[in-house]
């Protein structure tokens, strides 16, 4: 007489697999986080200058510092000006419809937020705003 191979008892058959809805989530999950946008920081306080007609700005996903003393900033580490227009267009890349914000000292030079501002319209980005403090 044969065995069968495996025998069903009544509570294993009643029992639900959570393994296809734990691969789904979790398939989810890192669905949301590929394809979600980060903002990048500038990784350094800048003493904004104050604007009376400054309007707040929720998208911003690129975000570069000048500081007091004209250093660059970007993503929390300080950058060379020959290097910029570079790292400007390789964000771009990532992020075609991303839009640029420069937070320039008040103390910083104008020559150097002019710099900034050519690098990125030589990298493809159009939409570019200056960051103020609201009076």
């Amino acid at each position: 007489m044969r065995r069968p191979f495996y025998r069903f008892t009544e509570e294993e058959e009643s029992g639900i697999d959570m393994t296809p809805m734990l691969d789904i989530v979790f398939i989810l999950l890192i669905f949301f986080v590929v394809t979600a946008s980060f903002v990048k920081e500038t990784g350094i306080e800048i003493n904004r200058p104050q604007a009376s007609t400054a309007t707040p700005r929720e998208t911003a996903n690129i975000k570069i510092a000048i500081d007091a003393n004209d250093n660059i900033w970007l993503d929390k580490r300080k950058v060379d000006e020959r290097s910029v227009k570079a790292l400007l267009e390789r964000m771009h890349i990532e992020n075609p419809q991303g839009t640029l914000i420069i937070q320039a000292d008040r103390s910083s030079t104008n020559d150097k937020l002019v710099r900034v501002m050519d690098a990125a319209r030589d990298a493809g980005i159009s939409s570019i705003s200056i960051a103020a403090e609201d009076q």
